[in-house]
């Protein structure tokens, strides 16, 4: 009888990881931040079709890079999970903290169990009344689960980003300001992304119910030039006595 194939079980992990990253890093990076009225997430897609960021229920959103198809379905399965949630007991009971945890311990599974772990890192996040209850949970293809403050960096470059964006990115700031710290991280010393290669989408506290809003090209220029500080106005000359 011949002898099974044996690998380190540690050996597996390990090229399982190196797999999901791979797959991760072909990808184009996203990040998300806390402004002073709600949260923005930033992400570089030039796709018209083809979303990174959505709804999942009336105060909290989702965003996802890796492999489309497999974040999609997991998105897909949020919204389920919400909507059940709120009309098994009430809308007040869905949250953010507790779909996390739904998706880290699906992801730790499948990362463990199946033959190919999902080449994905996606976000969860919820819009508090005040910025205090602002959360953002970040979870790794491995059902890592990261509670984030103030902003967080997904997909394969996010160390560069991450470094880029504690440079222009202040706490409290206007959309304006966190929009634009977002588009410099991501766009890098080399290159300038154009608002058609952004998909952009907000999370506004002052709303009553549905929180979620996409920004298109013309709001993401617009909200752009706010941030621009304007030139000063030259005094008139005063006139010259004869």
């Amino acid at each position: 009888m011949s002898m099974p194939f044996y690998v380190a079980p540690e050996q597996m992990m390990k090229d399982r990881a190196d797999y999901a990253r791979k797959g991760i890093a072909r990808g184009r990076s996203l990040v998300a931040a806390t402004y002073d009225e709600g949260i923005v997430m930033c992400a570089e897609n030039p796709s018209q079709m083809l979303r990174k960021t959505s709804e999942i229920y009336d105060r909290i959103g989702f965003a996802g890079v890796g492999k489309y198809n497999e974040f999609d379905q997991l998105r897909i399965a949020g919204i389920r999970h919400a909507d059940l949630k709120g009309f098994s007991y009430s809308r007040e009971d869905v949250d953010a903290r507790s779909l996390a945890n739904q998706y880290a311990q699906m992801l730790g599974q499948i990362f463990t169990h199946e033959m190919k772990p999902m080449e994905v890192e996606i976000l969860v996040v919820e819009v508090g009344q005040t910025s205090a209850g602002d959360q953002l949970f970040h979870i790794q293809y491995d059902g890592t689960l990261l509670d984030e403050s103030l902003f967080t960096v997904l997909g394969g470059d996010a160390e560069a980003i991450r470094a880029r964006m504690l440079e222009k990115y202040a706490e409290g700031s206007s959309l304006a300001a966190t929009l634009g710290a977002a588009i410099t991280a991501l766009s890098g010393p080399d290159r300038q992304l154009a608002s058609t290669d952004l998909e952009v989408a907000v999370l506004d506290r002052v709303s009553p119910r549905r929180c979620f809003r996409r920004l298109d090209a013309a709001e993401i220029d617009l909200t752009l030039k706010a941030s621009k500080p304007r030139a000063p106005r030259k005094a008139p000359a005063k006139p010259t006595s004869e």
